[in-house]
């Protein structure tokens, strides 16, 4: 159903997620322009309803007054963005950074863009490829005017009060965190509040994948060492490690009325299907900063977060980021006590 206030809103950036926001949006009545460097994109959303623009200018001039303006781009593209938008906007119009910046950024830019009489909004955004049918998860930061102004935006996309349960006892009467989109504080509270949610995510992305892989060893014990030397422990029980247990399955039943039911379990269920040994992952898993933010966050702030951070560094590991340190140790190893490195699994001696 239409909202009761359509509003015009500007997307730059039509990636998964930019290009999903659009449709979001023009499937509750909102009109969208659209504009991204590919002109391909700009011309599937046209065809699906959107306002396309061929470049920033012609953008910008299809747009009304006050202008709302999403930026949808990667965390290292906003600045030159904003830097080739300023000079083309006007006063009171609003500028909304949707993606993972860094939130001191964000206290910078607001500044900065408050000079010309522009508004920021930074919009911690959380609901990947799946947004589009579920809602995003909003968490905003800045001026109040401003924020109020863009409500009707805010509340087509996030998921709404119906994604989930009330919680009992709590009194949300006056907040909007039950409809999934909450207004956190001043320039920079939004994305601080998302960068928290992805070290989060990482802590919890981890324990999963830990877990699911101590059980896929669990038949350690029915798979002996061919020989036994003084450079391994030993399995001190090997009959207590003769379980193979399907790890697809498991995470399957998790889902179920299980505390640790969730979506990120969901996901790996589904990924499981689709390929049950995971052949075509390698294991290399990337950090976009907001992991790293987090833990100079807690750092500066005296608060521990041993979880996210030892999430972050099994992030470094997996991509090799250790080895030389490994190298390191295993030279230690042989210079004091004439230990000789064994080569690695599947390798020749």
């Amino acid at each position: 159903m239409p909202t009761d206030k359509p509003m015009q809103l500007g997307m730059i950036g039509l990636g998964r997620m930019g290009a999903n926001l659009v449709r979001r949006l023009m499937h509750d009545g909102h009109h969208c322009v659209a504009y991204d460097r590919t002109p391909a994109v700009v011309k599937q959303l046209e065809s699906e309803g959107a306002t396309g623009a061929t470049d920033l200018a012609e953008f910008v001039s299809k747009l009304e007054q006050p202008r709302a303006i999403w930026i949808m781009v990667p965390a290292a593209v906003v600045q030159s963005t904003l830097e080739q938008l300023k000079p083309i906007l006007a006063e009171g119009d609003i500028v909304i950074d949707g993606g993972n910046s860094y939130y001191r950024d964000d206290i910078t830019r607001a500044k900065e863009l408050k000079a010309a009489g522009i508004h920021y909004i930074d919009c911690g955004t959380s609901g990947g490829v799946w947004g589009l049918e579920r809602g995003y998860c909003l968490m905003i930061g800045g001026e109040d005017g401003p924020v109020q102004h863009l409500d009707p935006i805010w509340k087509t996309i996030a998921p709404g009060e119906g994604s989930a349960e009330p919680t009992p006892g709590m009194s949300l009467a006056k907040s909007t965190a039950p409809h999934g989109y909450l207004h956190c504080g001043p320039n920079g509270a939004g994305h601080f509040v998302k960068m928290v949610h992805n070290g989060i995510e990482y802590g919890m992305m981890a324990a999963i994948g830990e877990g699911l892989s101590i059980i896929k060893h669990a038949d350690v014990g029915l798979h002996p060492p061919e020989e036994s030397d003084a450079e391994t422990t030993p399995l001190r029980d090997p009959d207590a490690y003769k379980y193979e247990i399907n790890v697809a399955e498991v995470a399957e039943v998790w889902r179920r009325g299980s505390v640790i039911s969730s979506w990120l379990i969901d996901l790996i269920a589904a990924a499981f299907a689709k390929d049950p040994e995971l052949t075509q992952f390698k294991g290399r898993v990337s950090d976009s900063g907001e992991g790293r933010w987090t833990v100079l966050a807690a750092v500066e702030e005296g608060v521990p977060a041993s979880i996210i951070t030892e999430a972050l560094y099994e992030r470094f590991q997996s991509r090799g980021l250790g080895d030389f340190t490994d190298k390191i140790l295993s030279a230690m190893r042989s210079e004091f006590g004439g230990h000789a490195e064994k080569p690695a699994a599947g390798t020749a001696g």
